[in-house]
């Protein structure tokens, strides 16, 4: 009696490799607008790059100056103006807007009822702090006759003219930046849902205190969030535009005491005309975006702390 064996059929070797390039054209299709975007950033990434070495006004081909647009920075006093205002502001507005963010999180991580609508109404500010209504608004918040003056009066001072006077009119600017706290704080209050609740119940049994809770257990599991939340603050203070410009009538005043460095190169390229200085202005604040990153990151390793 014979025995018949079957043999299986298995599909051609090729087969699968049609079906994975099927997958990676859809991958390829669904990466096609994001390609086509990166051409409209790379493109003008590196005509900057040439044009920073260029006499440029838009109106005659650029011609190639080499090192001259660099020395001219040097020696430019309102560069170095508008570069002493962006630290200023950089230096008090973020380390304060972070303090409140942290505060506030912590505040809500309390329990208390309601906790979406304050999250809501915390994070708000954020949304709205950049846009040109909100520093309209602003201006008049704080002007001569506006309602912080009144307020003030109201007490008894005698409130200065906050965006006319040149020592008054950058703290309006970080009263606003403080003011939108609420993207760092939604991202603390994220990371301190991720600390175990045991960590202070042992710590309460030992008999440590809020501060000390505080000190030794929220702030270096927190420190992650922390540096996060710094690095980002950093990067957007550091290119800070709208406010400046929306609140000086794009002049910078008064006395350039809110002339930020992005402000002082729109000035030098759209008003003034002089592209080739203005992308050598934008590379000198990419290259040091890029160095203070690098030294938060390596500096990361002493006070940021890992599970791992």
């Amino acid at each position: 009696m014979s025995v018949l064996q079957q043999t299986p059929v298995t599909a051609p070797a090729s087969a699968p490799r049609r079906r994975y390039r099927r997958q990676d054209r859809s991958g390829y299709l669904f990466l096609l607008p994001w390609f086509l975007g990166m051409l409209f950033t790379i493109i003008p990434f590196f005509a900057s790059l040439y044009l920073a070495f260029t006499d440029y006004n838009l109106l005659n081909p650029p011609e190639w100056i080499g090192l001259d647009n660099f020395r001219e920075m040097l020696a430019d006093e309102r560069l170095m103006r508008s570069l002493r205002v962006t630290v200023i502001y950089t230096v008090v507005s973020v380390p304060l807007s972070l303090a409140a963010a942290l505060g506030v999180a912590m505040v809500l991580q309390q329990g208390i009822r309601g906790l979406p609508v304050y999250r809501a109404i915390f994070y708000l500010p954020s949304l709205l702090g950049s846009s040109v209504a909100v520093v309209i608004l602003w201006r008049y918040l704080f002007g001569v006759d506006g309602v912080i003056n009144k307020g003030l009066a109201w007490l008894g001072i005698a409130g200065p003219a906050w965006t006319t006077d040149p020592s008054h009119a950058l703290t309006t600017l970080i009263i606003l930046h403080v003011w939108t706290f609420g993207s760092p704080m939604v991202i603390f209050l994220a990371g301190l849902r991720q600390i175990p609740a045991a960590y202070y119940e042992a710590a309460s049994v030992d008999g440590a205190g809020p501060w000390r809770r505080f000190r030794s257990i929220t702030l270096p599991l927190l420190s992650p969030i922390i540096f996060f939340n710094l690095v980002q603050s950093l990067i957007a203070s550091l290119q800070t535009f709208t406010q400046g410009f929306v609140m000086s009538g794009g002049t910078g005043g008064p006395a350039d005491s809110t002339l930020f460095y992005n402000l002082y190169l729109y000035l030098r390229g759209f008003t003034q005309f002089d592209m080739g200085y203005a992308s050598a202005m934008a590379w000198v604040l990419f290259v040091l975006i890029a160095v203070l990153t690098a030294v938060n990151f390596l500096a990361a390793r002493w006070w940021v702390f890992y599970d791992d």
